[in-house]
């Protein structure tokens, strides 16, 4: 077991320790098959009681949800809105008008206009976060390329995956049913648990588990991996 480059193999909650092992895979393209990718790289990984976690990137990419950028005609509301976002070193978020203009039409103009108003108003007071609130997980989950996405990535961008409470379930039946497993949208600010086999209390202590995002932000081509109680 290795941890990837500046992260800990190990967190602690509740009293508890619990492994993080990242499984390195190669570059999941939209033709894959999520569930062979499973097979090749975690079936002989995982150990009863593990939770395997999978990136909300390689299942939306499985699922057909890459778009180039090039493929993408960003409307003018979607060029006006995106000049308002705060970029940061982790992501570029709906920053870029082809990441808005695919807000839009995943959400909804309503929605994301709905959004965006109340977000001016309650900045204003000092209060952050309300966008995303709103505008919901499809918003949040897009991502868009930074200078560390692996090619063919850096010039496309990936919406947040389908159904995937439902690929949850067929993973874990998949491997043998022993096992829990979730579908995450984990960066290094934050994380959201968008599909699982846990129960609530289970996915609030899985964000904690993963709070320092071990899977890394770069390159480290770790878009999987498990938690195991040690």
């Amino acid at each position: 077991m290795q941890a990837n480059e500046g992260k800990s193999l190990e967190a602690s909650v509740d009293g508890k320790s619990y492994a993080r092992i990242p499984l390195r895979t190669r570059v999941v393209m939209p033709d894959d098959d999520l569930e062979s990718v499973v097979m090749e790289y975690a079936k002989d990984a995982v150990q009863p009681g593990d939770l395997l976690f999978v990136t909300e990137k390689i299942v939306a990419i499985t699922q057909g949800r890459s778009y180039r950028l090039d493929e993408i005609s960003p409307r003018p509301l979607a060029r006006f809105l995106s000049r308002y976002v705060v970029r940061t070193s982790y992501g570029i978020g709906l920053g870029m008008p082809e990441t808005m203009e695919m807000a839009l039409r995943e959400c909804g103009t309503v929605r994301i206009l709905f959004a965006a108003g109340v977000s001016v108003i309650t900045k204003a007071f000092g209060r952050r976060g309300d966008f995303y609130r709103i505008a919901g997980d499809k918003a949040r989950a897009i991502d868009g390329p930074t200078k560390n996405t692996i090619p063919p990535y850096n010039q496309a961008v990936v919406l947040g995956p389908k159904n995937p409470r439902e690929v949850a379930v067929r993973l874990k039946k998949m491997l043998g049913g022993n096992l829990e497993v979730a579908v995450v949208d984990i960066n290094d600010i934050g994380g959201n648990i968008l599909g699982s086999t846990l129960d609530k209390a289970g996915e609030r202590r899985l964000v904690q588990i993963l709070g320092d995002n071990p899977l890394g932000q770069a390159t480290q081509s770790t878009p999987m991996g498990i938690v195991r109680e040690v």
